[in-house]
């Protein structure tokens, strides 16, 4: 099954797994899409874009208007929401005949979020 995990990360953390996968010291990661704050993932993936997450998880590439269908919204907001989770790296454009369309190549969600004492 292929996963995503979504989480919260420093920028430290970031780069030590990146110098550890340079190194060859990493192990195998499953793809991964980090934020820096549980408020920026909260603000990037609202639930209105998790519902899109949903509809779309494990059914290959599809339309704007097939995914607006599935998730019972209207076109231009379905359309935004997208948009903001291309840029997040979560979603990819795809080209289905002649319309422009997105994928979300994964299967599942894993969200990996931490709360500590301040």
């Amino acid at each position: 099954m292929s996963i995503v995990t979504i989480g919260v990360c420093s920028v430290a953390e970031t780069q030590g797994r990146f110098v550890a996968a340079l190194k060859g010291e990493a192990t195998a990661q499953q793809p991964r899409v980090d934020f820096l704050s549980f408020d920026l993932l909260h603000k990037v993936i609202t639930p209105k874009r998790w519902a899109i997450l949903e509809a779309m998880a494990g059914q290959g590439a599809m339309t704007m208007r097939e995914v607006a269908r599935r998730v019972g919204r209207d076109f231009k907001g379905v359309h935004a929401d997208i948009h903001a989770l291309i840029m997040a790296g979560l979603l990819n454009w795809q080209t289905i005949g002649t319309e422009s369309g997105v994928s979300f190549p994964y299967e599942a969600v894993h969200l990996d979020v931490t709360m500590a004492a301040a």
